[in-house]
């Protein structure tokens, strides 16, 4: 993967708050956005690691459609591989979003303190889906999802990052990733009716270290996100 140094530029149809169409109270960091190397992010997250002297736990939050898992796994790459957890799979047939307990203790908690992880959630017992979920202890760990991020959580993450955008665009591509039929227009506006109080309540982006637009998409050639470093703090600015 190529990666260029980070340069100054702006895209054009600049987002000013993640959910600009929906919310009147704008995000705490205005500004242009600007080319920035994933790789100068994974050295940024690095330093953070460095001064812990433990793992660390980067959460990789938006709304639905954002671009959420295709930034982890970039980051993840330039993280010596790190494991990225998917909050979907913690959700899975238990609740789209007060499965937070179950990501404190069963994941976040034993990460953080450097122990490997196997653990069988309990959605997956009820329904008989096969398998259960395991992370090798590991430097840097990732995990990403709608709320990823989330208060109830804060003091476990040590690098949050938010990946705003466009919503029409993200309902798209939802809706296009479930299927693109009725059906997948319906299950969409039944996860909204919970997705967006919770960010409206919760506003994440006002603690997020890194703001991370997704909506252009850069070539994935690049190795570069259209960015700004977020309230949050952690990695500089």
């Amino acid at each position: 993967m190529a990666h260029h140094r980070a340069v100054s530029d702006q895209p054009s149809g600049q987002v000013s708050d993640p959910l600009s169409s929906q919310v009147s109270d704008p995000d705490p960091t205005p500004g242009p956005w600007t080319v920035v190397a994933v790789s100068a992010v994974a050295s940024r997250v690095r330093g953070v690691a460095e001064a812990a002297h433990r793992p660390i736990i980067v959460a990789v939050d938006g709304r639905s459609g954002a671009g959420k898992s295709t930034a982890a796994g970039e980051l993840a790459l330039e993280l010596d591989g790190a494991p990225v957890i998917h909050t979907d799979d913690v959700a899975w047939h238990h609740s789209f979003f007060d499965w937070w307990p179950l990501m404190r203790e069963h994941l976040l908690e034993p990460l953080r303190a450097g122990h490997d992880v196997t653990w069988r959630p309990p959605g997956w017992a009820a329904r008989d889906r096969p398998g259960r979920i395991e992370v090798p202890a590991s430097p840097f760990v990732l995990v990403e999802g709608v709320s990823a991020s989330r208060r109830e959580l804060s003091d476990l993450l040590d690098v949050a990052i938010w990946i705003d955008g466009d919503v029409r665009i993200q309902e798209r591509r939802g809706v296009m990733r479930d299927g693109g039929d009725d059906a997948a227009q319906r299950f969409w506006d039944e996860w909204q009716a919970a997705e967006r109080p919770l960010l409206v309540a919760d506003r994440p982006w006002r603690r997020a270290d890194l703001l991370v637009l997704g909506t252009p998409e850069m070539p994935r050639t690049t190795g570069c996100w259209w960015a700004r470093w977020g309230p949050g703090g952690r990695l500089g600015g």
